[in-house]
């Protein structure tokens, strides 16, 4: 289910802004030299009424405007209530994820929508290899490098780079301490945006962890399913395989005695 209504909410988040660039793109043509600034539904409306159309493209370019506005506050009004709607489901699951800084119900649903189960990730490691916040080894002899990991999973990845972007903003959050601690140390911006994304990854990891260990089960709280860690996922195996094969049931390929062979000569005989 949180699932479900994460990617609803990113589906109207992508609406509302191509919706958004495109009132921008109309008003900028209505208003002489452009708006530099960020359009929101308020600002066009205010801007709407100080234009004096001039010509006979100005009323046709007003109408598609008002119409654009129209469909942005008909996006963001649904939006509003999708977030509603995750902020109850993520509260009704029980999980702590929330309580990590720049974690709120878009991000925890997304984060628990695609994770599933904390039981799929042995290690920390694991967790962040498939959200692509562990760097990629390409070392070359004695001379250890890492490069940037475009791996895993992209809406994790992008949801935990929100969550960074979120701590960086505000100064009083542990994960600006942390950002600048990078600066300091020689880093760019971006090398310390992909420690501080490694961090937030291994703190959302431990509330998985104990989240699962709160609930008594191998995955998340809420998840009911008989399934657990030991059973469907081996220890030193990141997934297991998707369906096994009932017993007794032949494989592509099987090894029998041939009819005519000699006796302890096996053949490949092709199954159909």
């Amino acid at each position: 289910m949180l699932k479900v209504w994460a990617k609803r909410h990113r589906d109207l988040s992508r609406a509302y802004n191509q919706a958004a660039c495109r009132l921008h793109a109309v008003l900028c043509e209505l208003v002489p030299g452009g708006i530099p600034e960020e359009i929101t539904a308020r600002r066009a409306e205010t801007i709407l009424a100080q234009v004096r159309p001039a010509g006979l493209a100005d009323p046709a370019r007003c109408e598609l405007a008002a119409g654009l506005l129209a469909d942005l506050r008909h996006l963001d009004g649904q939006r509003r209530e999708v977030k509603k709607k995750l902020a109850a489901a993520v509260k009704a699951s029980g999980t702590t994820v929330t309580a990590v800084f720049g974690v709120g119900p878009v991000i925890g649903a997304t984060v628990i929508g695609d994770a599933v189960t904390v039981a799929r990730f042995p290690t920390r490691n694991h967790f962040a290899a498939y959200n692509g916040t562990a760097p990629v080894e390409v070392s070359s002899g004695e001379k250890k490098i890492y490069r940037l990991s475009l791996r895993g999973n992209r809406r994790l990845n992008h949801a935990i780079h929100m969550a960074a972007i979120t701590q960086i903003s505000h100064a009083h959050s542990g994960g600006r301490a942390y950002y600048q601690r990078k600066i300091d140390e020689g880093k760019t911006h971006k090398e310390a945006v992909r420690c501080l994304k490694r961090r937030i990854s291994d703190a959302i990891y431990a509330r998985l962890r104990a989240d699962a260990r709160a609930a008594g089960l191998g995955g998340q709280p809420g998840n009911r399913s008989s399934s657990r860690a030991a059973g469907s996922h081996p220890e030193h195996r990141l997934f297991g395989p998707a369906t096994p094969r009932p017993e007794g049931q032949p494989t592509s390929r099987t090894h029998a005695a041939h009819p005519t062979s000699g006796a302890g000569e096996n053949n490949t005989v092709r199954t159909t």
